[in-house]
């Protein structure tokens, strides 16, 4: 990492300011080939910003530099930035500059790479930061926040230092067991590891909730012909996504929209009516209806009669019953929730109902499992600690330090310290060339 990196920071586009970034051990060097300062200046000040005229590629530009000096800064390298009008060519023709100036085009989150490389933030904080930035929920971004802010680095942390703590009892009663007269207290060794048992499986519980956050819930709206489900779809999104009309079977194919309860990302569907007879094209409507209903988290099932669809005996989501026209038909039959998609009666009811089953309570002091990764690696641990306290009593104490090393190591890829480099590309393939 002894080359100097540059990219734009700011997103693509018109606006009032864009950034370019520049980092490495050159990067002041590579900013005064180009940048010259109005006060005429000739040294720069760490932190802070000078107006002056920025070279471009056949251009100047009047704008702002600043120096951050390393270790204290983002990538833990020498920084430098500069603030130009937030034109395209502008920005453009700025980085270009500083690449004819001995930079060179940064890669894919190649800035924050460096900052991990550089220890000034785990591989989970950056997995963190790539889900704020990627976020289409506010939920994500708490998330997201936690996980940058190294909430659920430090939980694991934590577990790997009570790990080290019984591995060295275990080491010592190895290699110096004339030490203590007693031995080991293996008892203490097996409550021990139980204990941390306990809170990885608490940190793989919020997966369930934290693959929601993540992925947004799914509800599938069904029902026969005509019962106005996509009347009702249009209703809960606030504006017509689905076509209307009394003939049945308007509905071909799924429709989908999104819409936002406590933070939560709710993905819409509304399925074609099921009905035994049906044509060609309606009955591959029909299958693709079936198909979202078995994977939909949740299932609301829509009826203006009392009679409800038999669903896919796939259907695993929870199903709110709904009687659809309540404001021209009387309600009757096994429903839960009555509602006019026309008057918008019943639905603000509605959508409390959703955001009960489907959401999960968030607070700024819990971390989510919110990425596959995590969970995956954090359920091989457990699996690796629970085969080291079945060990107990049963195998030499040798071979239980071989589990639980194990589940350090597992750990380890959740934080980066023993992440592969695959592991560790995947995760900055996420980021803009920017960041």
């Amino acid at each position: 990492m002894t080359d100097c990196i540059a990219a734009i920071s700011t997103a693509n586009g018109t606006g009032g300011v864009a950034i370019i970034r520049i980092s490495g051990a050159a990067a002041l060097e590579t900013a005064k080939k180009m940048f010259t300062p109005s006060a005429g200046i000739a040294e720069f000040t760490p932190n802070y910003m000078y107006a002056g005229t920025i070279c471009g590629d056949g251009f100047t530009d009047y704008g702002f530099m600043v120096y951050f000096r390393a270790p204290k800064t983002f990538t833990g390298e020498d920084v430098v930035e500069f603030q130009c009008h937030g034109g395209v060519r502008i920005a453009r023709g700025i980085l270009k500059r500083a690449l004819e100036c001995g930079a060179r085009l940064a890669e894919r989150g190649e800035f924050t790479r460096r900052a991990f490389l550089n220890g000034k933030l785990s591989l989970a904080s950056a997995e963190g930061m790539a889900d704020m930035i990627n976020a289409e929920s506010l939920a994500l971004v708490r998330a997201g926040s936690m996980l940058y802010r190294e909430r659920l680095t430090r939980e694991v942390k934590e577990i790997q230092n009570a790990l080290k703590d019984i591995l060295a009892a275990i080491a010592v009663e190895i290699d110096y067991p004339e030490e203590d007269a007693e031995g080991i207290d293996e008892r203490k060794i097996l409550f021990d590891i139980s204990a941390l048992k306990e809170r990885l499986l608490r940190l793989i519980q919020t997966y369930s909730g934290g693959k929601r956050i993540k992925s947004g819930v799914s509800v599938a709206i069904c029902g026969v012909p005509n019962t106005g489900k996509s009347s009702l779809l249009n209703a809960l999104l606030g504006y017509d996504k689905a076509i209307v009309s009394d003939t049945a079977g308007t509905t071909r194919d799924a429709v989908e929209g999104d819409i936002e309860l406590n933070g939560i990302k709710f993905r819409l569907i509304d399925t074609a009516g099921i009905r035994e007879r049906a044509g060609a094209i309606e009955g591959m409507g029909i299958e693709r209806a079936k198909s979202a209903i078995a994977s939909a988290d949740i299932i609301i099932s829509v009826t203006d009669d009392g009679k409800y669809i038999d669903l896919p005996k796939e259907a695993s989501g929870e199903v709110i019953k709904v009687f659809n026209k309540c404001d021209k038909l009387r309600p009757h039959g096994d429903y839960m929730l009555a509602v006019s998609a026309s008057t918008g009666e019943g639905l603000d009811l509605l959508r409390q109902t959703l955001a009960e089953k489907g959401g999960c309570e968030q607070t700024f002091e819990k971390a989510y499992i919110v990425e596959e990764r995590h969970y995956n690696a954090l359920t091989r641990a457990a699996a690796a600690i629970q085969s080291a306290a079945d060990g107990i009593g049963v195998c030499t104490l040798d071979l239980i330090s071989v589990d639980l090393k194990d589940v350090w190591d597992i750990l380890g890829e959740i934080t980066g310290e023993t992440a592969s480099e695959e592991i560790i590309s995947t995760v900055f393939e996420k980021f803009c060339v920017g960041k």
